[in-house]
């Protein structure tokens, strides 16, 4: 059978197209606690499993005819990309998520870009304990395996969390028959025999402790898939991304945008703030693109994370260099930038200071208006009000 476009939720613009795929018996919701940050480097596409969050099972009210397959699903998210106008993109899922973008990768080698599988298998165990899931679910709807859906997806000292709380609560309210039919096609896939044909670099993650889907599970897709990378995260169970956001996301962010990128990209905003660096990254074009990564990657992920100095003294580096070649824009930056790195206001005055010595009293003098202007309009009555709120916060 093929599946209709299903629901879908897109994060972001500007970046190349990252889909998520979510996990059987959650929603899209899932990947809350990655999606806004990944959103900020990529354009990245949710979506729902049928009988999940926004995807009905049947569409236009007609049962399927035929069971649901994973290819079937995979055959969705090709629909969905081609809907989006997207021929190529990275994809990473989570459980049979995770399968169906496996699947692709294998099938569709020339569509997929990068790929991610969290706590995913090439075969999900026998087939007859799924089909015996999916008849209990017909005939007593998803309640009873909701019951016992903390204990698979993390682990006991998270189990009681508000966030495992909301994502258990959720899967109550899933379509009995979507959920039954998901657990056909999992007891139906078994892509042991294809993970060769799998070309896409390959991230494989595994929750240390997952009883779902055990270590072994993610060794075996890392055997079976050339140059593939296995990261096995502690301390989670089977959903790690939500366990786990954090290290979860730093495995992502270095395979996707790879370590230099991902470490510039955070210095990159510790350094000059979101606001600015996401007006970078919306004003990139096709043209402007490859310079934004190279100063990611190099300036921001070689450079300045170095150990040599610390970010004090670059800053003053930066500034004095600035001054020397006269460029204004980037020195009210710049001024800026050093005060988030901890240069009083007199300290940056005595780099200018020294820069008249070195780099000429003219150089000096345009230095300080520049730096005068910078610094009025961070006291100005608006721009306090503006760090107020934003300090405040909201409910």
């Amino acid at each position: 059978m093929t599946t209709p476009v299903p629901h879908h939720r897109v994060d972001g613009a500007g970046g190349p197209p990252l889909i998520l795929g979510p996990s059987l018996g959650t929603t899209l919701h899932v990947w809350d606690p990655q999606v806004a940050v990944l959103a900020r480097a990529f354009t990245v596409i949710r979506w729902d499993l049928p009988g999940h969050g926004g995807t009905s099972y049947q569409p236009g009210g007609e049962v399927p005819a035929e069971p649901l397959t994973v290819a079937a699903l995979a055959a969705g998210i090709l629909a969905l990309a081609d809907t989006l106008g997207l021929d190529r993109f990275a994809y990473a899922g989570i459980s049979l998520g995770g399968a169906v973008g496996a699947w692709l990768a294998a099938h569709h080698p020339e569509r997929v870009t990068a790929l991610a599988v969290v706590c995913s298998s090439a075969r999900f165990g026998e087939p007859g304990p799924w089909h015996e899931r999916a008849a209990l679910v017909r005939a007593q709807g998803v309640g009873p395996v909701a019951d016992g859906a903390a204990k698979r997806w993390f682990t006991a000292d998270f189990a009681d969390a508000s966030e495992a709380r909301r994502l258990v609560d959720a899967m109550r309210g899933v379509d009995p028959h979507g959920y039954a039919a998901c657990c056909d096609a999992i007891a139906g896939y078994d892509l042991r025999t294809e993970l060769p044909r799998i070309a896409a670099p390959t991230l494989v993650v595994a929750g240390r402790d997952d009883p779902a889907t055990p270590p072994a599970h993610a060794r075996e897709l890392a055997d079976g898939i050339a140059d593939s990378t296995l990261v096995e995260i502690a301390g989670s169970a089977h959903l790690a991304n939500v366990e786990q956001p954090d290290r979860v996301l730093t495995a992502l962010a270095e395979h996707l945008l790879g370590p230099s990128r991902a470490r510039g990209t955070a210095v990159r905003r510790e350094v000059l703030g979101d606001e600015h660096v996401d007006r970078a990254i919306a004003a990139t074009t096709e043209f402007t693109a490859p310079f934004q990564d190279f100063i990611t990657r190099y300036a921001w992920g070689e450079i300045w994370t170095r150990p040599g100095l610390d970010r004090r003294t670059r800053s003053c580096i930066t500034l004095t260099a600035l001054v020397a070649h006269g460029h204004h824009d980037e020195l009210a930056m710049h001024v800026r930038a050093t005060l988030r790195n901890g240069l009083t206001r007199d300290e940056i005055r005595e780099v200018l200071l020294q820069t008249a010595v070195y780099c000429g009293v003219p150089a000096a003098n345009s230095a300080f208006a520049v730096a005068a202007r910078v610094l009025a309009d961070i006291d100005s009555p608006t721009a306090r009000a503006t760090r107020s709120t934003a300090q405040e916060g909201t409910p």
